[in-house]
């Protein structure tokens, strides 16, 4: 299988690209000072989720399908960029009270783990990240290609949630400070609005 010193570089790797800005670690970031760092670790898991998606996709070739077919990495592309849209409006319209407050309306947490994978699986561009970058630390001479790109990305996960649980964990120890006021509030409610339309309009505007 694959080597201890491969297992260890990969893990490194995928730690320092999870430390980078991107798409999803300002995803989690937005929703652990918006809501607290609960629903950053509920996000984190529900992208880690996607990510388990994504590793099969490529462990059994359908992620090719996103890398040769421009219709089918569009359409995935776009339905992404139109829930971060819906998720930008939602923040923008909403009110201080419905921030994590005592008595305010709490979002469910099935809902905060459903986003997480949403904005995971519909982003096309990380199955071709992954198409790219998990072969290269397999080895076809060392056992079967799918059991080891499974491996990989399993690791991936492992670090994902390490790094994305301490980004909640920091984001929403900043983000309580702030949500005990009604004005901070609804500033915090127009950051999460401003990162998510960005995100969607960086989403929309991709290629292949």
């Amino acid at each position: 299988m694959i080597p201890f010193d491969t297992l260890l570089l990969f893990f490194t790797a995928s730690v320092l690209l999870g430390l980078s800005p991107g798409p999803d670690n300002l995803f989690v970031m937005a929703q652990s000072i918006q809501r607290g760092p609960a629903s950053g670790l509920l996000v984190t898991l529900g992208l880690c989720t996607g990510l388990l998606v994504h590793t099969a996709a490529v462990a059994f070739g359908l992620a090719a399908v996103f890398q040769a077919s421009a219709f089918a990495f569009n359409l995935l592309k776009w339905v992404g960029a139109g829930y971060l849209l819906y998720l930008a409006v939602l923040a923008f319209r909403a009110k201080a009270d419905a921030v994590d407050s005592p008595g305010a309306a709490v979002v469910p947490r099935a809902r905060l783990y459903r986003r997480g994978i949403i904005m995971n699986i519909t982003n096309p561009k990380v199955s071709v990240f992954f198409l790219a970058f998990l072969p290269q630390f397999a080895d076809p001479s060392r056992g079967p290609l799918a059991v080891q790109l499974l491996i990989l990305g399993g690791i991936f996960i492992v670090a994902t949630i390490l790094v994305f649980g301490s980004v909640s964990l920091l984001a929403g120890a900043v983000g309580e400070r702030f949500r005990r006021s009604g004005r901070a509030q609804i500033i915090l409610n127009r950051l999460a609005g401003t990162i998510f339309a960005a995100l969607a309009l960086k989403l929309a505007t991709s290629t292949r």
